[in-house]
């Protein structure tokens, strides 16, 4: 199966050039001030694009997403599959997704780092892709000025699930591939902080 991932577009989806695939995955920040105009356009977007599945989590920005969780489930399209630490199987690919970030507390799904440890233990033991918007630390982690901001509790939960796939984004100064013994790490974040939506979706193909 042919995947493509997606992330970190601030609202500007529109300016994506999608290749062809399978299923299509978005790593959070779906819209940039969080608000519910936001969200539905990127909703009416998202559904209506020609993959057989479509998934998305909510990101630091996508305050509405947080907040409206009822009103949230009425806005999405049957075609669509949201995850908030929460998982699916397709064709046998087990994917679970989680929102939360570290030290955006204000912010959406944010947490206080001494409390990620604890979110975490709620993982599935088994996965073959996992989606989060935060990277782990470590890995494709660092922001502009060069800091590591990914999440040490993530990389320890990480090496010990050991899924085929880690995907995420938020550090958008990070982004590309890099392979570490048993799990390929993506930061698919197309947003550049300076230069604008100028990183492609990155494809990659995976077989249960």
């Amino acid at each position: 199966m042919k995947f493509v991932f997606i992330s970190d577009t601030h609202g500007l989806h529109n300016e994506l050039v999608l290749p062809k695939g399978d299923i299509l995955i978005h790593g959070g920040d779906i819209s940039d001030r969080g608000t519910r105009e936001e969200v539905v356009a990127f909703l009416n977007w998202f559904g209506e694009l020609d993959y057989s599945t479509k998934i998305f989590i909510g990101g630091n920005h996508d305050i509405f997403l947080d907040e409206n969780p009822v009103d949230l489930l009425e806005l999405i399209p049957s075609s669509v599959i949201y995850l908030r630490n929460s998982s699916t199987t397709i064709n046998g690919i087990r994917i679970w997704g989680s929102p939360v970030t570290p030290d955006f507390e204000s912010w959406a799904f944010g947490k206080s780092r001494r409390d990620m440890e604890e979110h975490w233990k709620y993982m599935p033991t088994e996965i073959d892709i996992l989606l989060a918007h935060t990277p782990p630390a470590g890995i494709l982690d660092k922001s502009s000025e060069q800091r590591a901001l990914g999440c040490k509790y993530l990389l320890t939960k990480v090496e010990a699930i050991k899924p085929r796939f880690h995907l995420f984004g938020h550090i958008h100064s990070s982004y590309g591939l890099v392979k570490i013994r048993d799990t390929e790490f993506i930061n698919g974040a197309n947003l550049h902080s300076i230069k604008g939506l100028v990183n492609p979706p990155i494809v990659f193909e995976f077989e249960k």
